[in-house]
């Protein structure tokens, strides 16, 4: 699409000049899609990190994943307290991998339902991923402090009902290294533990785990009401929803480099979401997420968290709404028109690849259908011979 394209459709959509030149320099582009993995072999291999996990599942499953977890996540001995972060016993633990100082961890970390907690492998495109599900919203906080704030009572948004842990430190993971390591005989070579140490820093992959954490209760704060369902249903279909967003911006962030807080990427993760529970893409479901109701908005709606800073202005957040909906009909049609075709694992990995090629101005546009053809067909051909090739 042009640059003189791409202003006619802001214009259609009711964006003044400036409001163009605003929303333009907003939405930027879609993925950059030459980063695609390569080969594009579907599923891809479960990060390392996944085998110690698997093993965590099984224990799980004898002593219950609250004390599976605490044993093995030394941030979950700590409880949440201001300056926790700087106190020496915490920093000797969680960054250099000592035992945890008994008086330190005295109070632990308490859940309010901790036998509700769970934890699982959950099997993707981009391979399983370990997942944690909170018993209760005040649980899904506690943890997200713990584990992405460093046990400090930092305030986490009403809005936030998910979060994907990177670059956690597991110093098992680092013990395990060092005793494969002198099994070899790896004592004997130059420079000793410190310099292969340092050759283990240099792959973060082999001693830093990702996984998920999420929270039960409504998607996106939606009343069952407001989808025709009983509230059991709902929340049922809600964890289905977080969770499958959450694994598409897993997908994203291993096929396709990033993971990015912005409006595209969350139309891509919700499209997975929403399939997965209802079957097909709800267009009116995605809309009422963001909080965009009967062409009104409704304030605190979760479409404010990807205003942009500095912020978009009333005038072009206004067109934004316009264009959202716009995108998301034109995905809708999309997703129908391909049904048979996405309802296996490699079909919708491949959606979201199609997707991924857009930018929402291309989504809200006249040729919105045009694109995706075009990047559907390229994906797939791509897929196909990569497939074929790796047999």
């Amino acid at each position: 699409m042009t640059s003189e394209e791409r202003f006619e459709v802001l214009a259609a959509c009711g964006a003044s000049a400036a409001e163009q030149a605003a929303l333009v320099h907003y939405l930027g582009d879609g993925f950059d899609c030459r980063a695609v993995s390569s080969p594009l072999v579907l599923p891809l291999t479960d990060e390392p990190c996944v085998a110690t996990w698997a093993d965590y599942v099984r224990e799980a499953k004898v002593d219950g994943a609250w004390a599976v977890l605490q044993r093995h996540l030394p941030r979950l001995r700590f409880p949440v307290r201001a300056g926790i972060s700087t106190d020496a016993a915490y920093r000797a633990t969680t960054l250099r991998g000592h035992a945890p100082d008994p008086a330190a961890t005295a109070r632990g970390l308490v859940l309010h339902e901790p036998a509700a907690l769970t934890l699982e492998l959950h099997a993707t495109a981009a391979g399983r991923v370990p997942i944690i599900v909170a018993g209760c919203r005040a649980d899904f906080v506690t943890l997200v402090q713990a584990l992405v704030h460093r046990n400090e009572p930092v305030a986490v948004p009403e809005a936030m009902g998910a979060a994907i842990v990177s670059g956690s430190n597991n110093w098992e993971r680092v013990a395990a290294h060092r005793a494969a390591w002198r099994a070899r005989g790896g004592a004997r070579e130059a420079g000793g533990w410190t310099a292969e140490f340092a050759r283990l820093r240099a792959r973060p992959e082999l001693y830093q785990d990702r996984f998920i954490v999420l929270q039960p209760g409504w998607y996106s704060a939606v009343r069952p009401a407001d989808v025709d369902m009983d509230d059991a249903h709902w929340r049922a279909l809600s964890l289905v929803i977080r969770r499958e967003h959450e694994c598409a911006h897993y997908f994203t962030l291993r096929v396709l480099g990033a993971m990015r807080n912005h409006l595209l990427d969350e139309l891509l993760a919700d499209y997975a979401g929403i399939v997965a529970a209802a079957g097909r893409y709800r267009a009116d479901w995605f809309a009422r997420f963001l909080g965009i109701e009967q062409d009104t908005y409704r304030e605190g709606g979760r479409l404010q968290n990807y205003r942009g800073e500095p912020p978009l202005s009333d005038g072009a957040f206004r067109v934004l709404q316009r264009i959202a909906s716009r995108a998301a009909q034109a995905v809708a049609e999309f997703d129908e028109r391909h049904a048979r075709e996405r309802s296996s694992a490699s079909g919708r990995a491949r959606m979201l690849l199609t997707l991924a090629r857009q930018d929402l101005v291309d989504l809200a546009g006249p040729c919105a259908q045009q694109h995706l053809e075009a990047a559907w067909v390229s994906t797939t051909l791509r897929w196909r011979a990569e497939t074929a090739a790796s047999a």
